[in-house]
């Protein structure tokens, strides 16, 4: 666990300091997925702490439940007589082509129907595996890519090493960060119970990653708007990810949807974007720009497979970078099993998130001290990097199952019916994390603050 944790508190300049996990065991994974978990969380914790160092001079404990820390990465709610919808469309998932393995990312319609513009309409997973086998994986994964659409061919790390997109993310920092000269005197409205207050979070992101980093944030205070386009909808993972925002959506290309984001903008103290990696700039909407729109805007960025390289701009998602970079082919070795093998969950999304909200939060920090803000980008194939750099784990014994003492005793109203939330899985002596507002339906508020 140190070497994670102690990677992690280098790439966001938090001291070296160890913290307290609780809890034995482990997901079944030949990667250290709950160290993973943890210390993600705990860094995010750890910044928060400095965060209140900052404003009061007194330094919070942190304290981590592995075992929680482990559950959140998979979900956090648990719905009352009624179900969330579920997370992957019928035709989503691995496929043997005819030299290797392949998998197809069609959860968003738009992407189905570019898998299908290369392969033919099919009706479920056996017709779609029938067209599948016929293909070589690279050509295949390329055809589906050209077409807009998402795929990823199943490699191993080694070939990652020295295939050029995997060179280029080597060669990247984890968080990618720089402070901006121009300044806010914003005035500061937190306190130790909520730091957070009066803070007011734009959230462009969309399925896990950023919605993660939002949800913590929210959990301390902020005031988080999620902005989605008029189109866009992930039914399996709103209940899951609106906890504690407001929603509402936005066309960016069209002028009047632009004239009310950049009001928004204005007042936005942080901003998350997971759009490919020139898309805001494409729109206009360059560094430099949103510094003049926002002076001392933090704006934390995200994207699947890296800021440089040949596949800057390609879409991804956490299941086909551990495709890609390694990850689902050493699982597959280490159960000697017939096919891929991914992680128990989508670790590289979750940790992603959480090491964006300690990016925020540090940057926070620097405000504090200086008014000035500042960026970081991450990626989900840097946090690959991460994992496996960790090295292979011996097998642990597993985690104690869950029981109803795991979650908290509030009633969630939400939009679908009732529901429990876990119990947060990081504790920070004084500041509990809380959420004001139940999960919502996307496109369900007004874009204002």
């Amino acid at each position: 666990m140190t070497d994670l944790l102690t990677s992690i508190q280098a790439a966001l300049d938090l001291p070296h300091t160890p913290l307290t996990f609780t809890e034995a065991g482990a997901l079944p994974s030949t990667y250290a997925v709950t160290e993973l978990a943890s210390t993600s969380i705990g860094a995010a914790g750890q910044a928060v702490a400095q965060l209140v160092l900052e404003m009061t001079g007194r330094l919070p404990g942190v304290t981590v439940d592995r075992r929680l820390a482990s559950f959140w990465f998979s979900s956090s709610i648990r719905p009352i007589g009624w179900q969330v919808p579920p997370l992957w469309d019928p035709v989503a998932g691995d496929y043997a082509s005819a030299d290797g393995w392949i998998r197809l990312h069609t959860n968003a319609p738009h992407h189905r129907a570019a898998a299908e513009r290369v392969l033919g309409k099919v009706a479920d997973r056996a017709e779609m595996a029938g067209k599948v086998a016929a293909w070589n994986a690279a050509e295949l994964e390329q055809a589906i890519v050209d077409q807009g659409g998402c795929a990823a061919q199943m490699r191993a790390w080694q070939a990652w090493q020295q295939h050029p997109q995997g060179l280029a993310v080597n060669a990247e920092d984890l968080v990618q960060r720089q402070t901006f000269e121009t300044t806010t005197d914003k005035p500061w409205h937190g306190s130790v119970a909520r730091p957070l207050a009066g803070l007011k979070v734009l959230d462009l992101t969309r399925v896990l990653a950023g919605p993660v980093a939002s949800r913590f944030l929210a959990g301390l205070g902020a005031d988080v708007l999620r902005i989605d386009s008029p189109t866009w909808n992930e039914p399996g993972v709103v209940p899951e990810m609106t906890l504690g925002k407001r929603c509402a959506r936005l066309d960016l290309k069209t002028s009047e949807g632009r004239l009310i984001f950049e009001r928004l903008l204005k007042d936005t103290d942080i901003l998350f974007h997971g759009y490919r990696a020139d898309a805001l700039e494409q729109l206009g909407y360059t560094v430099p720009e949103l510094q003049h729109i926002a002076p001392g805007l933090i704006d934390v960025s995200l994207n699947a497979y890296g800021w440089s390289g040949p596949w800057r701009n390609r879409r991804g998602f956490d299941s086909l970078v551990q495709m890609s970079s390694g990850i689902a082919e050493a699982g597959m070795l280490w159960k000697h099993a017939d096919k891929p093998l991914p992680l128990p969950l989508q670790a590289l999304d979750h940790a992603t998130g959480y090491l964006m909200a300690a990016s925020a939060i540090q940057a926070l920090s620097e405000r504090l001290r200086s008014g000035r803000g500042g960026s970081s980008r991450l990626s989900l194939a840097r946090t690959a990097k991460l994992l496996v750099e960790a090295g292979q784990v011996p097998e642990q014994p597993g985690l104690r199952t869950e029981e109803l003492e795991d979650q908290g005793l509030v009633v969630e109203q939400t939009a679908w019916g009732q529901a429990h939330r876990l119990l947060p899985p990081v504790i920070i002596s004084g500041t509990p994390l809380q959420w004001d507002l139940p999960a919502g339906e996307l496109g369900s508020h007004r874009p204002q603050w």
